[in-house]
């Protein structure tokens, strides 16, 4: 039976409806994405640790003895990171701090010049202090100008500083409540889903469900396993600040490349450093723990951890996280990837019901195609049975 045109206007103010639902969604969280990043932090916490707290509860936990036994287990792990870490990187700090005047030389007198001998520039003219400070008076107004500015900025740092420090307080609290009261503010949300459209939200749910375990849970493990290899490597090779770049590029793995090209440039500016010049040795060693590092997030971590469920190309994970930043900021970059992940969810749906639908098929469609079927070959078993008497 054919739709009605009366039945498809209805249809379609209905769609235009979820769509003003989903516009008015996205504006509160650009317009309230200052305060909202405990919030965020606190609810993929508490989803992380649901699993752990649904499973004690199968075993015969309360749901609150449950989440305490969860919430404890991730604050002991926490404390453990921040009691072992804390000294090494304390150290790692001050020796990067009484290496930093070997760094400003090594600037000065050897980056500098071979940049300048390459393009042509007066880098090192720029850097002079009497050139400086004449640069300064002639441009005396535009320089206020930009130290009211700086310091404009610097009495805002402060305030954003308590905002920091009030989210630290905040983010047990809320990880603690998250955690708590997951299953009913899934149930919560599951209610308000019309009852027509219950089964495929449910079967979209189930899948992005699965999708951000696969990643969040899986490339967290990685992100920590790769700063571990980067930095027990770097270590092992004699570079003074191994843990230091090693941690800093297993963090920042989660964007691709970014981690090991980060890791690879600091490293060997430190070995430059480190050896007053060029230690072919050392700058092997330091491209060996790479490439080893990277060879085994690709064929043995990210495999067998995170698996293949995401599907994400790397370039889309790229893009996720600057337009999530540019648009709603530090909430935007912890929302970029669990929102591309469920996207790429509804991408796959929709391509789904479009394949299924007549837009793709024809509406008179004599033979149904297979996607894997040779079209040619499909007209022609047509064309035989139309011959046929």
């Amino acid at each position: 039976m054919s739709e009605t045109p009366e039945y498809e206007i209805a249809r379609f103010l209905r769609q235009l409806k979820w769509l003003a639902v989903i516009a008015v969604a996205v504006w509160l969280v650009w317009l309230l994405a200052p305060i909202l990043t405990p919030f965020v932090l606190g609810a993929l916490l508490g989803w992380v640790g649901d699993p752990l707290a649904d499973r004690l509860q199968r075993r015969g936990f309360s749901r609150n003895l449950a989440v305490a036994v969860v919430f404890g287990a991730m604050a002991l792990v926490v404390v453990l990171a921040l009691v072992i870490l804390a000294p090494l990187l304390e150290r790692q700090v001050v020796t990067l701090v009484e290496a930093a005047p070997e760094y400003r030389d090594w600037m000065l007198q050897t980056a500098l010049p071979w940049l300048e001998h390459r393009t042509g520039l007066d880098l090192v003219g720029w850097l002079d202090a009497g050139r400086l400070s004449e640069w300064v008076r002639t441009h005396w107004e535009q320089a206020g100008g930009f130290a009211a500015t700086l310091f404009g900025y610097l009495s805002r740092s402060g305030v954003a500083m308590v905002a920091w420090l009030a989210n630290i307080v905040l983010l047990p609290i809320l990880t603690f409540y998250f955690l708590r009261d997951w299953d009913l503010l899934v149930e919560r949300v599951a209610a308000l889903v019309p009852r027509n459209q219950i089964g495929t939200v449910t079967r979209l749910a189930r899948e992005s469900n699965e999708v951000l375990g696969a990643f969040l849970r899986g490339q967290f493990v990685v992100m920590i396993a790769l700063g571990l290899i980067y930095a027990v490597g770097l270590s092992l090779v004699g570079l003074k600040l191994g843990l230091l770049i090693g941690l800093i590029a297993g963090l920042i793995s989660f964007i691709p490349y970014l981690g090991a090209t980060t890791g690879v440039v600091l490293a060997v500016v430190a070995a430059l450093v480190q050896a007053k010049g060029f230690d072919v040795q050392l700058l092997v060693l330091v491209g060996v723990v790479f490439v080893v590092g990277q060879m085994l997030e690709s064929y043995v971590l990210t495999p067998r951890i995170v698996g293949d469920k995401i599907g994400l190309h790397p370039m889309a994970v790229i893009f996720a996280i600057m337009a999530g930043g540019q648009l709603f900021g530090f909430v935007g970059m912890l929302l970029a990837l669990p929102v591309a992940a469920v996207a790429n969810v509804l991408l796959r749906f929709a391509k789904e019901r479009y394949r299924e639908s007549g837009l793709y098929t024809g509406e008179h469609a004599a033979v149904p195609l297979d996607p894997y079927v040779d079209p040619d070959s499909v007209e022609q078993a047509a064309s035989r049975e139309t011959e046929a008497p």
